[in-house]
């Protein structure tokens, strides 16, 4: 019963968090001076007159409460507008730009994950091995050398120098940079924790058994890791997002990252809307099933 009211307690709040954000989103766009007309007048494609028809047009004159009941019906209609840069619905545009994003966000993660895993394991058990300096040339790379820099460093070497990769469109690079910092954060940690595992009573017993490193890894040390990988997860989520939509507009990856990009520098409102909408909704279930799964693996009891 009380696992039932925490979930629906966690339910509840995330709900309302992420239509907090949705109002924010909509009065701070609206606060920022210009709008999608004022880009299309400066680039020189209206006249005065055509302005003021297209911003009737499309309800910009009506007061902002007027703006905000319009836009929120449509949401409950299950409709998120028409991009007027694009001239497509919003939910078209988005469809066809998710993949790119998961396919970037989830190779990051699940690369950062493994590497992290693989070297705490790897430095637990062999401390004087070459898995004990990655772990902390990793964990350093993470603090000190920011995913964008390390990007545009990539591009220089690899696609400029060397001519590895094409400039604009690789997906590979991005995956590599941002898994690097997601396992440089969880990697310190683990470590640390697999460390007091590997000297726990039953891990000492199976070592002097001669039990096989890898039997060992899969059922002694990799139950203790799981647990803590996944509540670090939760807390590198955010960043992960971020970071995703940061190499889709530095590798010119259509992803949703780009097209962000691209409404907010064209003031495209119902572009701008859904997809920071539909981010802040993925971060918000992202890091529910972050602790849910959690919840689900850790065979520690419930305090």
């Amino acid at each position: 019963m009380k696992q039932m009211v925490a979930l629906a307690t966690t339910l509840g709040r995330s709900a309302l968090l992420v239509v907090a954000i949705g109002i924010l989103v909509f009065f701070f766009l609206r606060i920022v001076p210009g709008d999608v007309v004022d880009v299309f007048s400066v680039e020189g494609d209206l006249t005065a007159a055509q302005a003021d028809m297209m911003r009737k047009e499309l309800g910009l004159d009506a007061p902002l409460p007027a703006q905000f009941a319009a836009w929120v019906g449509d949401l409950l209609a299950g409709e998120f507008g028409t991009s007027v840069r694009y001239q497509r619905p919003v939910g078209d545009l988005i469809v066809g730009a998710i993949p790119t994003t998961l396919v970037v966000g989830l190779g990051s993660f699940v690369f950062g994950v493994t590497l992290a895993i693989t070297l705490a394991i790897g430095a637990a058990l062999w401390p004087k091995s070459v898995f004990a300096v990655m772990v902390n040339v990793v964990n350093v790379w993470s603090i000190a050398l920011p995913t964008f820099c390390v990007g545009l460093v990539g591009i220089i070497v690899f696609s400029i120098w060397l001519g590895w990769m094409p400039v604009l469109g690789n997906i590979w690079l991005p995956i590599i940079v941002i898994g690097m910092d997601i396992a440089g954060q969880l990697v310190k940690t683990l470590h640390e924790e697999l460390k007091e595992a590997t000297s726990s009573a039953h891990v000492r017993t199976a070592r002097a058994k001669g039990v096989h490193p890898i039997r060992l890894i899969v059922f002694h040390l990799l139950p203790t890791a799981a647990p803590l990988a996944l509540a670090l997860s939760g807390i590198v989520l955010s960043g992960l997002v971020g970071g995703t939509l940061t190499m889709e507009v530095l590798f010119g990856l259509p992803g949703i990252g780009s097209l962000t990009l691209n409404g907010i520098l064209g003031r495209d409102y119902p572009l701008i809307q859904a997809t920071l909408l539909l981010l802040a909704l993925a971060v918000v279930v992202l890091n529910g099933l972050t602790d849910l799964l959690h919840t689900l693996i850790d065979p520690r009891p419930a305090q």
